[in-house]
């Protein structure tokens, strides 16, 4: 990757839909210049998709916790995957250093469907218990990489 691999993979993150011709006007580049390299990016596996973001609380998913989870004895991350992926309000889970053993983001329709989803996080065989804190309100909120 060359620094006009980076200013295209900036301008994507701003406007996945930017047009080949606009990014290459930006940097530099023809606009089959521009094609061939986004090809070679998503081939290399550096760009894993083109995806839109609906806002949530559109689809009624408006109410969202992160919750820490404690288990007993060690759990191996793929027990973890397996575990969570099952539950379909849990939007985002990793590992984490410190006294948890992974941080899971929760989102449901209302405060009832966020306590039946953490019921189903709790009734693991291997959970101990979780601590969670509801969101009041969205400060800042980047798109991952």
């Amino acid at each position: 990757m060359d620094n006009l691999d980076r200013g295209i993979l900036d301008l994507l993150r701003q406007n996945a839909r930017a047009g080949y011709g606009d990014i290459g006007s930006v940097i530099g580049l023809s606009a089959s210049a521009v094609k061939r390299r986004v090809d070679r990016l998503v081939a290399d596996g550096v760009i894993r998709g083109f995806t839109i973001q609906v806002d949530p609380t559109v689809d009624g998913m408006g109410t969202e916790a992160y919750v820490e989870l404690f288990c007993r004895g060690t759990v191996a991350p793929e027990e973890l995957f397996r575990l969570l992926s099952g539950i379909q309000e849990v939007v985002d889970a990793s590992t984490v250093s410190g006294s948890a053993d992974a941080m899971v983001h929760i989102r449901a329709r209302d405060i009832a469907g966020l306590e039946a989803a953490l019921e189903k996080v709790r009734l693991a065989p291997n959970v101990d218990h979780t601590r969670s804190a509801i969101v009041l309100s969205r400060l800042i909120q980047r798109a991952a990489d």
